[in-house]
């Protein structure tokens, strides 16, 4: 009970003490309400509609400002992409320290090491490392095609700027059907439709005398997604799990049909090959 009592006249205090700021806003209220009286209803209008717009624009701003993405992400069927980002991204990126691989083991590797994981970092471009000014960096993320890890996609592409699709320019044949198939699956999410996120097809390995060309890719793949073009609209749509559907009615599909843009591109990792793949991602990063 002696707590309690004490409670109260703790309790009691208080809204003394608190009484002279109670009274001193009640006036500073009147003083308001009393100069708002005298202010004629236009001015106070257009008062409220000046704050309305400039708060309204500063909200507008952030927002846009917090929408520009310096996320790339590379993926491609297990194989091709660890090649893209063990040697291709060393030739791209400024603090090779800073590299997954060399967070792993110390080394850049000179072939291919199939991933179980995806690797992500944010790096400056190698060509950039000495220009003077505010360069902005790019945050890589290389998810490897294996199955298992598809779901892990996902997560990615809603941040993404831009896709690095990799494809073996020379094992390109046998894997085309699988190629194919999984680059439609990433064309008809919805989170890439909807944002219209580019997607360069890079041709890695194209300095090889077997490497095929990258306008012969490109229409191999082309004719694939035809294929499943025709095959999954006739599966009820229950059964179909893209969000969108790829390509005009009663036309033969092209890329260039795609809500987003899709553009091809050689690259050779072991020759250091990668300026069309660094003119990419500045596109769709800017500095």
């Amino acid at each position: 009970m002696e707590g309690m009592e004490q409670w109260k006249d703790q309790l009691e205090q208080l809204k003394i003490q608190l009484e002279p700021w109670k009274i001193q806003l009640e006036q500073w209220l009147h003083q308001a309400i009393e100069y708002l009286d005298q202010i004629p209803p236009i001015q106070l209008y257009a008062a409220i509609a000046v704050l309305f717009i400039s708060t309204l624009l500063l909200f507008s701003i952030r927002l846009f400002k917090r929408t520009k993405s310096n996320t790339i992400v590379l993926t491609g069927l297990s194989g091709s992409v660890e090649m893209l980002s063990n040697v291709i991204l060393s030739q791209l990126i400024t603090f090779l320290t800073l590299f997954p691989c060399q967070l792993r083991d110390g080394s850049s590797h000179q072939g291919t090491v199939t991933s179980m994981e995806p690797n992500e970092g944010t790096f400056v471009l190698n060509s950039e490392s000495n220009k003077k000014g505010k360069i902005k960096p790019v945050h890589l993320v290389d998810v490897p095609g294996h199955s298992r890890l598809r779901p892990k996609l996902d997560e990615f592409l809603p941040q993404a700027a831009g896709i690095v699709f990799v494809v073996d320019a020379v094992e390109f044949l046998p894997s085309c059907p699988s190629v194919s198939e999984y680059l439609y699956d990433i064309l008809t999410k919805a989170s890439v439709v909807k944002k219209k996120i580019p997607v360069l097809i890079c041709c890695n390995k194209s300095d090889k005398v077997t490497a095929h060309t990258k306008e012969f890719i490109r229409k191999q793949i082309e004719k694939e997604i035809e294929k499943l073009r025709a095959s999954r609209s006739a599966i009820s749509a229950a059964d179909i799990s893209n969000d969108f559907t790829l390509g005009v009615s009663g036309e033969v599909f092209s890329f260039t049909q795609c809500r987003n843009a899709v553009t091809v591109a050689d690259a050779s990792g072991l020759k250091g090959e990668v300026a069309q793949v660094e003119q990419f991602i500045r596109e769709h990063v800017k500095p």
